[in-house]
């Protein structure tokens, strides 16, 4: 069984939600970001979501670009966030990891070099934005190959037919989309989001997790009232570019944001 699949699992066993917290590596330098992984893990992160760095990142919005801009000052490549994950393998072993980001640092190194690259450092899963089903099977081969799990995004504007059309590539959980819009928008609809979650689950039996527009305990609790998993990203991004010169103080801000959310989801 993959890690992702026994976190959900376990999870599932105690009627709670996944946590999943998104950084950028290497943001805002290469050497925070395992201790931030560690961090994050211990105030109750259940799945870490690591962003590679990318100069076009079309589904981000202005929060998480600035965050790469950063990261790619220092050189941060796709071989530097996978060698990050390595790192953090020495002392976890359980903790699911799953690489975001867009589909051209994948092509440059080559899918199968890549998968085989990431599967040996430890990576679980990996979310490409900007590769569409349809065209993924090359890709999805490679990872099925070394056992990673590619995660598809579903939108609030996804048809029946899409949906039924990414849950048949997709493993892992499904990662749904909350609104329409980038990363780091603040018009999350509830309501809106159960509903939608209710049609997905009539396509697949993999855990859906929510993201975009989460960025309070109280939207993560509600949230996970009917979500098998909350994403937090641009909320915790913030932290870092707010004391990019003060790595306590990122890692004590962010484990406490993560505390809170933990706290009010289990409540």
């Amino acid at each position: 069984m993959s890690r992702i699949s026994a976190c959900f699992e376990g999870l599932k066993k105690t009627n709670r939600t996944a946590l999943i917290p998104y950084i950028t590596a290497g943001d805002p330098e290469p050497g925070i970001t395992v201790k931030l992984m560690h961090a994050m893990v211990a105030s109750g992160a259940n799945l870490i979501e690591l962003g590679v760095p990318f100069s076009d990142p079309m589904a981000d919005g202005p929060v998480i670009q600035a965050a790469s801009e950063r990261a790619l000052h220092h050189h941060v490549s796709l071989r530097g966030v996978i060698g990050m994950v390595a790192e953090f393998r020495q002392t976890n072993q359980d903790t699911p990891v799953v690489l975001m980001g867009y589909l051209n640092p994948i092509e440059v190194m080559g899918y199968q070099a890549f998968a085989q690259a990431a599967s040996k450092a430890g990576v679980d899963g990996v979310l490409t934005v900007d590769i569409p089903p349809e065209e993924s099977a090359e890709l999805v081969t490679a990872f099925k190959q070394f056992d990673i799990d590619p995660i598809f995004l579903i939108s609030p504007t996804s048809s029946a037919d899409r949906i039924s059309t990414i849950c048949q590539q997709a493993s892992g959980f499904i990662y749904y989309v909350s609104l329409k819009g980038v990363t780091g928008a603040a018009n999350l609809d509830v309501a809106s989001v159960k509903d939608k979650i209710a049609q997905i689950r009539q396509y697949t039996d993999l855990p859906v997790g929510v993201g975009f527009g989460i960025n309070n305990a109280e939207a993560a609790a509600q949230v996970s009232a009917c979500a098998d998993a909350v994403v937090v990203g641009s909320a915790l991004v913030k932290q870092v570019e707010a004391h990019q010169q003060d790595a306590d103080k990122i890692t004590t801000l962010i484990s406490d944001i993560l505390s809170a959310m933990r706290k009010a989801m289990d409540a």
